[in-house]
């Protein structure tokens, strides 16, 4: 059974770093696809990034070149490194993950999800 468990959220100043955690109970995580998702409030839910099953990544335009997703499949644990954070950056974040390939490539549909972990930003 897969649960996801996320973690390393908090509160930072602009231009800070935070890496959060997405790990699966101890189970495998190189058969999923998986990503990390964002919403903020009264807004919709956005793809942030991604990590395929053959190891294709995919970023929110926004995020390119500040944020890195990478996965440890010893630690069965997919992270997202977030550096030079803006305030706009403040949302509960969700990992997700599909068995496979992105159901709805390049982000998984959702097949599980993880109760998230809140990101504030201060300017």
């Amino acid at each position: 059974q897969v649960q996801l468990v996320e973690s390393g959220g908090g509160s930072v100043q602009a231009g800070g770093s935070l890496r959060l955690s997405c790990a699966n109970s101890g189970r495998p995580i190189d058969i999923y696809c998986m990503g990390w998702f964002r919403q903020a409030p009264g807004k919709e839910r956005e793809g942030v990034a991604s990590i395929n099953i053959d190891g294709n990544i995919n970023y929110l335009d926004s995020v390119k070149g500040r944020f890195t997703i990478s996965k440890d499949n010893a630690e069965h644990t997919l992270y997202l490194q977030m550096n030079s954070l803006k305030p706009e950056d403040t949302a509960m974040y969700h990992c997700a993950a599909d068995l496979d390939y992105c159901h709805s490539s390049p982000y998984p549909v959702g097949d599980y999800w993880g109760q998230g972990t809140q990101v504030t930003v201060s300017s």
